[in-house]
């Protein structure tokens, strides 16, 4: 058993490759081989979001505080909120992030494959964010 005490591990900054805005990274866990998983939390500033992106096994969100947008590939923008439970199957290309006036914090639960977690693209661009403004 392993026990990650509070406060032990350091908070990162969300590299500009891969984020817009500022972003805040707290690990929680990375499960050792033979075991796969990993968990963040990760706040967002007003404003800020995710590049797309996809996950080889797919993304569990637990939004945790705030509110923030979410938009798969093709889809409609829609708005997250503390409580909510989002799923991001494998391979669906996706961001997520604050709204434009509100912070939002979610955990992050993704799975490794062959190492892999994450598969980062293009950024979201300033019109496809907002076009999220009204999004229900």
């Amino acid at each position: 058993m392993d026990i990650k005490r509070s406060g032990t591990q350091p908070s990162g900054k969300g590299p500009v490759e891969c984020f817009t805005g500022t972003v805040r990274i707290d690990p929680l866990f990375q499960s050792p081989e033979p075991a796969r998983g990993l968990g963040a939390s990760v706040t967002f500033e007003p404003g800020a979001r995710t590049a797309w992106h996809t996950h080889p096994l797919g993304q569990t969100l637990i939004v945790t505080a705030g509110c923030g947008l979410v938009q798969s590939e093709g889809g409609p923008i829609k708005k997250i909120r503390s409580g909510d439970v989002v799923w991001c199957p494998p391979g669906e290309k996706h961001w997520h992030g604050a709204t434009a006036t509100t912070a939002m914090t979610h955990i992050a639960i993704v799975e490794r494959l062959d190492g892999q977690a994450v598969d980062w693209m293009e950024k979201v661009t300033d019109g496809q964010y907002q076009a999220g403004a009204s999004a229900e």
